[in-house]
Parts: C-alpha cells; sequence; structure tokens
C-alpha cells in the first residue's frame, strides 16, 4: 500500500488503471514530473481536468 501525495489516501499501488488514470499516469511522468506518489482517483481527475482546461494536451 501507497500512500498518495495528494489526497492522503493509501491505494493499492499493483490494482489495474482505468482508461482516465493510465492518461492521468501519463501526465504524471511526462508534465507533472510525480509518476507514482498519485492514487488511481487523483490520476484520474487530473486527466479529466487536463482534457477540459489544458487544451495543448488534446491534440
Amino acid at each position: 500500500m501507497r500512500t498518495c501525495t495528494m489526497c492522503k489516501k493509501e491505494y493499492d499501488e499493483t490494482a489495474p488503471l482505468s482508461d482516465y488514470a493510465q492518461a492521468g499516469e501519463w501526465l504524471a511522468g511526462e508534465v507533472w514530473r510525480d509518476a507514482g506518489e498519485l492514487c488511481p482517483l487523483c490520476l484520474e481527475n487530473r486527466a479529466r481536468l487536463v482534457m477540459m482546461y489544458h487544451h495543448e494536451f488534446n491534440t
């Protein structure tokens, strides 16, 4: 179990990720450089927010 650095909840880092969480994982590694530190829910939320507000990543 790991603790998410954003929401501080524990999560299982071996659990399968949704499509949104996978997109958030890519963003964590390539944009924000915090890969491996966020839970699946925070990854999903990040991906959804980027799709809505950061159109430069939607190409």
